[in-house]
């Protein structure tokens, strides 16, 4: 079925009963292999907000999914009770995915070499660009020295959790895009939402951590904002790559703020 609102990775399907269904196709196999083991593996703890995953062709790397209901949280009128609300759904349903996939802060060692490296990795793309200063590049690498150190608590994570991946309506709340599901700091999960929306509507941070059921403790806090240097940089490379200035724009502004 035609639909002008989808990109080009995505197709609407419908057959002989009406059921409707979209066609998600790949262009990296990491991502098609990472969505396909969430689908698979994590998506029993959410059953009623995820699509179902009814089939998919390694070949093409093409995932067949069922259609959700609702529209994108991204068109939530800003300042209403519907953007508020959906902050809490959200919230509560990251919760629920969170508390069935944590485990022990033990392990968070492994996690923050990682991350460590990952962050190192990224400074290393904005370097051969050219895209900060070596003051910010010295900031970037600190924080990478200190989140190597850091034990932390780990969960399966979305990590693109925000309102463009959200779906909202009368008959509930749902998410989609899983391709970057996997294991990861849990605190991190929160990052995009922080950095692209809390900081200037503080309200909806707080019905979102009524929803999820725990409020963020100062070590969670500081974590997080360890994490903004990862958005940062994320966003100035892939910015650059992409020629997306207002993805640039941000990764500069929250960039300034660890500096």
């Amino acid at each position: 079925m035609p639909d002008p609102s989808l990109p080009g990775h995505l197709l609407r399907l419908v057959d002989t009963r009406g059921t409707a269904y979209l066609a998600k196709q790949h262009v990296q196999p990491t991502r098609y292999v990472q969505e396909t083991h969430a689908y698979l593996t994590w998506s029993r703890h959410l059953p009623r907000q995820l699509p179902e995953l009814v089939g998919r062709h390694d070949g093409s790397r093409t995932l067949l999914l069922t259609a959700l209901p609702g529209h994108s949280a991204e068109a939530a009128e800003p300042n209403t009770a519907v953007e508020e609300q959906a902050h809490h759904e959200a919230g509560r349903a990251l919760g629920l995915l969170h508390r069935a996939t944590s485990g022990p802060t033990a392990g968070g060692g492994a996690i923050g070499a990682e991350l460590a490296g990952r962050l190192e990795a990224w400074v290393e793309r904005g370097d051969r660009a050219d895209l900060f200063s070596a003051v910010e590049r010295h900031r970037l690498l600190s924080v990478a020295g200190q989140l190597s150190g850091t034990r932390m608590d780990s969960a399966v994570c979305h990590l693109d959790y925000q309102p463009r991946n959200w779906l909202i309506g009368d008959e509930g709340f749902w998410i989609c895009d899983l391709e970057h599901m996997r294991r990861d700091a849990r605190v991190r999960d929160f990052a995009r939402l922080e950095f692209r929306r809390w900081q200037a509507a503080p309200r909806l941070r707080d019905a979102f951590f009524a929803g999820y059921g725990a409020r963020l403790t100062g070590t969670d806090q500081r974590l997080l904002e360890s994490f903004g240097a990862i958005e940062a940089i994320t966003a100035l490379v892939r910015g650059h790559e992409q020629g997306d200035l207002a993805l640039s724009a941000h990764g500069r502004t929250v960039l300034s703020r660890l500096v």
